[in-house]
């Protein structure tokens, strides 16, 4: 009997002090964790408050947001997450040319008899490109400028 009570002691004593000798995640070691599952959404952040994740931000769709959450829970050590998210859909901006193209076209049939000469809408403004001489680079800009087309930047090579 005192055999059975000491290996019982014993075993009770190992127990004890292999859960004491577990090493505990710190808040710190789980938010650098956290920190890195996020990095996958730029406008995502989390912080790691006694074990608890919580998530805040902004996601495209609940899939994503979903996929989140289940790849914080799966950090050892995150207890729990709390979600603070909120979904919001990308705006789509529409692009309209600041150029009104009967403005563009008057300008391309100012430059018809240059036919190394092209006009195009870069960033919002005419901008003319090509090669050209001197004496063509007056008589080019004199008929956009009498065309008052605003502005137009000359991007040709002259040679």
């Amino acid at each position: 009997m005192k055999k059975l009570i000491a290996a019982s002691t014993l075993v009770l004593a190992v127990s004890f002090t292999s859960v004491a000798c577990k090493k505990k995640v710190t808040d710190a070691d789980l938010q650098t964790q956290a920190t890195t599952v996020v990095t996958a959404n730029p406008q995502a952040t989390v912080e790691v408050k006694d074990g608890t994740a919580h998530l805040s931000g902004t996601f495209e769709d609940e899939a994503s947001r979903d996929q989140m959450i289940a790849s914080l829970k799966a950090i050892p050590g995150i207890k729990d997450v709390m979600d603070m998210s909120k979904i919001e859909a990308p705006v789509v901006v529409e692009t309209v040319s600041a150029v009104d193209p009967a403005v563009q076209q008057k300008v391309t049939d100012a430059v018809k008899d240059f036919p190394s000469v092209s006009v195009e809408v870069v960033n919002g403004e005419l901008t003319l490109t090509g090669n050209v001489s001197p004496e063509q680079a007056r008589k080019i800009k004199m008929s956009v400028d009498a065309l008052q087309a605003g502005k137009v930047n000359y991007n040709y090579t002259v040679k």
